[in-house]
């Protein structure tokens, strides 16, 4: 995710890291291309490029970009779903510390906690595969580490296990009923995050929108230097390459959007927010060295 302060207005004309012109100006610059043949051969060849009436044009491109605002809202909306869900476990995991005090075993509440820990990582590499398990590994026993790298769903092993250590503290009296439906409830309410960001990752806006977009997007970049280039003359190129960064860029920033678990720049900081939880739990269990707050690199946070 992008964090760095309001550009000023003449940083917003150059500002290339976070931007969604890098990977749209092979789209922009083929548009201003074409434009420059059309309105080349319109002065040079007339007959072979006679005047289009440029009405139709913006009819289609009033058209499109209701079509982009709906689809672009509706990738949005799942960043955002996203964001909330992992705000909301970064709540249940400092409830799970507090509720954790009535334990007079330090060595128990540490233990849920350090699954707690080790859980949020989990949740990281599951979403985002190709991340390192390192940061999970190390707060699991062997006999877990073995269990966690041959599961098909590694995180629910790590609940199974902070359920299964509250369940052996409920048997032996540590804790009594009405503390264990606490713990039991934040657990299961963690399993919810997951199943909701599993919800998010593995269903994808419906093809059928993301392929009529992307040809009528490309179809109206392309016949666009037709109709304008009787009335706009060398001024084309610019007009349809600043027409195709608009459309092109609002279509490949929803794309980015629709999986907020990725690694492209405006996508969630999931290893940011699950080292923030890793932070605020060893923090509850008293531990002073503490590993450095998240901190975004050249204003990426990761």
């Amino acid at each position: 995710m992008i964090v760095r302060p309001r550009p000023s207005l003449f940083q917003l004309f150059y500002i290339v890291r976070g931007s969604i012109v890098i990977s749209i100006f092979p789209q922009i610059l083929t548009v201003a291309l074409i434009s420059a043949m059309t309105v080349w051969a319109h002065q040079h060849h007339p007959k072979l490029i006679p005047d289009f009436n440029g009405a139709p044009f913006a009819l289609l491109g009033i058209a499109l970009s209701i079509f982009l605002a709906f689809r672009n809202n509706a990738c949005y909306d799942r960043w955002w779903e996203a964001r909330k869900y992992w705000g909301e476990l970064i709540v249940l995991n400092r409830n799970l510390a507090r509720q954790l005090l009535l334990l007079d075993n330090e060595t128990s509440r540490h233990a849920v906690l350090r699954l707690s820990i080790a859980f949020c990582q989990s949740l990281v590499v599951h979403l985002r595969p190709g991340t390192n398990a390192a940061k999970t590994l190390k707060y699991l026993s062997a006999e877990l580490a073995a269990t966690y790298a041959s599961s098909s769903n590694p995180p629910e092993v790590i609940l199974t296990a902070m359920q299964q250590e509250v369940v052996t503290l409920r048997s032996a009296g540590v804790i009594k009923d009405i503390p264990f439906q606490m713990l039991d409830h934040t657990i299961s309410q963690m399993a919810l995050v997951q199943v909701a960001c599993e919800r998010i990752l593995t269903t994808p806006v419906p093809f059928g929108y993301t392929l009529l977009l992307h040809r009528t997007a490309y179809l109206f970049c392309f016949l666009l230097p037709f109709g304008f280039a009787d009335t706009l003359g060398w001024a084309t190129p610019f007009a349809t390459a600043l027409a195709a960064y608009t459309f092109f860029g609002l279509d490949a920033l929803g794309d980015e959007l629709e999986n907020p678990f990725g690694t492209q720049a405006n996508n969630l900081p999931i290893v940011a927010l699950a080292d923030t939880i890793e932070l605020n739990l060893l923090e509850a269990m008293h531990i002073t060295d503490l590993p450095q707050a998240p901190k975004p690199v050249d204003y990426i946070l990761n």
